[in-house]
């Protein structure tokens, strides 16, 4: 394996080379999702074997998992992201769950989940939610959402009577992964600060230069402020961020994002491999090798971060409960 040298902040790191690159009526996926978008998805690169992940067996734990969410007509974002540790998480009795439908009002370029117009709010579904998470015995718990814009508050409300209910019901600790609100920050802060959650999340997704083609409608300095606004007004409360490698972005570009983030106050970090859900996403560019992630890890602890799982497989909230204890948030 040939080798590279990554310079930052004065300091040479030597790490191993990565490979070179030589619905429904009403929803989109795929290329139907991109197809206004400039950039043609490439031919696909070769899985190498560490990302490599075992099927789900539908059987067990993983069948009784699947039939509770079903039974409450719950939505995951582990099956609408076509997440690669379903089969993993759902074995031992974990879920994220996805709040306010399955259809997103973005169409960002990595992104499985479906855009199309959001049906109206499900004014049951916080008790559904809270019901489920009571019955599955759940110590910590991370609910998300597809991005609301057509909502005046961007869904924050919305996480607010999903967080209450879940507190009256089952003694856990919630996170939160939310969208950016629409840019409406000030509000939808001020709202969740009526039941702030336990963890919150809000993911950078990518580095600045890849903002355009990967976020049509996101900001990156939008992310940030979201970050350290929430922290402002709740400075006891672990935020944390999370973002993918393997879009084109560079080394240095990522340790860049990463002291942008601790420099915004946020406490924990995920980073993980992209993995192209259809031919009509952008393309993987580069699987990031085990060594370079551990770097990444090694670099954010150096920069102050409580907590940071990085590795080809990791995401958001994959062993959330893990990185939340090591965090010092869940103590069970």
């Amino acid at each position: 394996m040939t080798v590279e040298t990554i310079r930052f902040r004065n300091v040479v790191t030597v790490l191993p080379q990565a490979p070179a690159v030589s619905l429904r009526p009403d929803q989109q996926r795929g290329s139907l999702k991109t197809k206004r978008d400039a950039t043609d998805p490439d031919d696909r690169l070769p899985k190498p074997d560490w990302i490599r992940v075992k099927a789900p067996q539908a059987a067990g734990r993983y069948r009784e998992t699947r039939d509770i969410v079903r039974a409450h007509q719950l939505v995951t974002v582990c099956e609408e992201a076509a997440c690669p540790n379903l089969g993993e998480c759902w074995s031992k009795g974990t879920a994220t769950f996805m709040i306010m439908g399955d259809k997103c009002t973005r169409r960002c370029r990595f992104c499985n989940v479906s855009t199309g117009r959001p049906d109206p709010l499900d004014t049951d579904e916080p008790q559904r939610v809270a019901e489920t998470i009571a019955l599955m015995k759940l110590s910590h718990v991370v609910i998300t959402s597809v991005d609301r814009d057509d909502l005046p508050d961007g869904g924050a409300g919305h996480f607010v009577q999903c967080i209450t209910r879940v507190r009256s019901l089952a003694p856990t600790t919630i996170e939160i992964l939310t969208p950016d609100f629409g840019g409406r920050l000030d509000l939808a802060l001020d709202v969740l600060a009526a039941a702030p959650p336990d963890v919150l999340n809000h993911n950078i997704e990518t580095v600045p230069r890849l903002y355009k083609e990967a976020r049509p409608g996101a900001d990156f300095q939008n992310t940030l402020n979201l970050l350290q606004g929430f922290k402002a007004r709740q400075p006891g409360i672990p935020t944390k961020s999370g973002l993918m490698v393997g879009l084109g972005e560079t080394d240095e570009e990522v340790l860049d994002v990463l002291l942008a983030l601790r420099t915004h106050g946020v406490d924990m970090l995920t980073i993980g491999q992209y993995l192209q859900p259809t031919g009509g996403h952008m393309p993987v560019l580069r699987y990031v090798h085990p060594d370079i992630f551990r770097m990444y890890a090694d670099a954010a602890y150096q920069m102050g971060f409580k907590h940071a799982a990085s590795g080809p497989l990791v995401r958001s909230s994959y062993r959330a409960d893990e990185q939340a204890r090591a965090a010092g948030v869940l103590r069970r």
